[in-house]
């Protein structure tokens, strides 16, 4: 069997892939996009940089509220990540690790099996969870850890999974039905109700989201700066649009830059970000000011310590790893201690990590697997798939 395997970190919008001994993997839109300026075309995955003009992008996306649900878009995106175009992979002699999500239906996962043994024929596959890789890396990052809780926070949802010498203990997984997604949405909802129709263009209003907001660390404080005026108000900043003439991503700019770049060029549509910048990223912590009945992530970690066995709880509270997208929030780390710390209980410690780049994490959680001398025990070979069929496949603990 070959060292080397394919390594696919398969999110809802992203897609992280791999050989084993890459030292980063490509991270490729998992979906499939239209632009209105170039109608005949289909652009996938990471082809739009070739898109002249993104500016009311229309998505296809594979997954539907967390779990893949349209077989042609997922398959059209893993035909062009796997061709020699995007990262090429050796079916015939590398096994696959591929993530799938919790408590995936077990027609999905069928399907999936079926794909990869049948259509692609790799030799070898390992479907598991994001979460199981983020604790495999924190685990060789970390080795004298007992346990750890993956706070898994992507463009669907957010998981809190509690990994007992590195096991799930199940009973013990929340789901937060926050994600990415929402946050976007609800930021297009907010500035076309307050400045701009901005409906349309979910794919600007993202790199937005990502470019300026940012975690709260104290609420009402930074409310009251943002009521303020300008220069006082140190918040409040402007994002230039792209027009994809000159600007290809929005430029941030603050309100003395933008009267001089005004004068300078009269047609930049701006918006200006006050309070939205860090009232967005909030719904991650108060579900219910959107009309989401579920608390928010630092309740629901408290509340998953607390259906875990007791004698694991302190290792918990002191291992808190926060992986996926909205991670990357600049002063998520510091908030997420803030709140859990107030909720805990005195007598334990708090340490909540967010990894350099917590897109990734798992990913590299799955590189450093594949090199694990039992790795191949994981597996299920193709000639087991052929023989037993999916009940082969049944060993994956998902």
């Amino acid at each position: 069997m070959s060292t080397k395997s394919y390594i696919l970190d398969n999110g809802a919008y992203t897609a992280k892939v791999g050989h084993t001994d890459d030292d980063a993997p490509k991270v490729i839109p998992n979906y499939i996009m239209k632009a209105k300026s170039e109608r005949r075309r289909t652009f996938i995955g990471d082809q739009l940089s070739e898109c002249r003009d993104k500016s009311g992008l229309y998505f296809m996306l594979g997954f539907q509220k967390g779990y893949l649900l349209n077989w042609d878009i997922q398959k059209t995106v893993w035909d062009y990540i796997f061709s020699k175009d995007c990262c090429k992979a050796n079916f015939f002699e590398m096994p696959l690790i591929v993530t799938e999500p919790y408590f995936n239906f077990s027609s999905i996962q069928e399907g999936m099996s079926e794909i990869f043994f049948e259509e692609y024929e790799f030799q070898a596959l390992l479907r598991t969870n994001a979460g199981n890789l983020s604790c495999y890396h924190y685990h060789h990052d970390k080795p004298s850890a007992k346990c750890c809780l993956v706070v898994e926070s992507g463009y669907s949802f957010t998981h809190i999974v509690p990994y007992i010498l590195q096991k799930k203990f199940k009973p013990g997984i929340l789901r937060v039905n926050v994600g990415g997604k929402i946050l976007t949405n609800h930021l297009k909802e907010v500035i076309s109700y307050r400045q701009l129709h901005v409906m349309e263009e979910t794919y600007v209003m993202n790199q937005c989201k990502e470019d300026l907001c940012f975690m709260s660390t104290d609420f009402d404080r930074d409310l009251k700066i943002a009521k303020t005026k300008w220069p006082k108000n140190t918040i409040v900043r402007d994002y230039i649009l792209p027009d994809y003439t000159t600007v290809n991503r929005g430029l941030i700019r603050t309100l003395d830059e933008t009267s001089v770049s005004r004068t300078i060029d009269k047609d930049q549509q701006v918006l200006r970000m006050n309070n939205e910048r860090f009232t967005i990223p909030e719904i991650l912590f108060h579900p219910n000011d959107i009309g989401i009945p579920q608390m928010g992530i630092s309740e629901a970690i408290v509340h998953s310590i607390n259906l875990c066995p007791e004698e694991t709880r302190p290792h918990l509270y002191n291992n808190i790893i926060v992986t996926g997208g909205n991670g990357c929030f600049p002063g998520f780390e510091e908030r997420l201690t803030k709140e859990v710390r107030a909720l805990a209980p005195d007598e334990f410690d708090v340490s909540v990590t967010v990894p350099e780049n917590p897109i990734t994490y798992a990913w590299h959680g799955g590189n450093l697997l594949s090199k694990d001398p039992d790795f191949f025990s994981l597996v299920v070979t193709k000639e087991e798939y052929d023989e037993e069929g999916f009940s082969a496949c049944h060993r994956f603990d998902v």
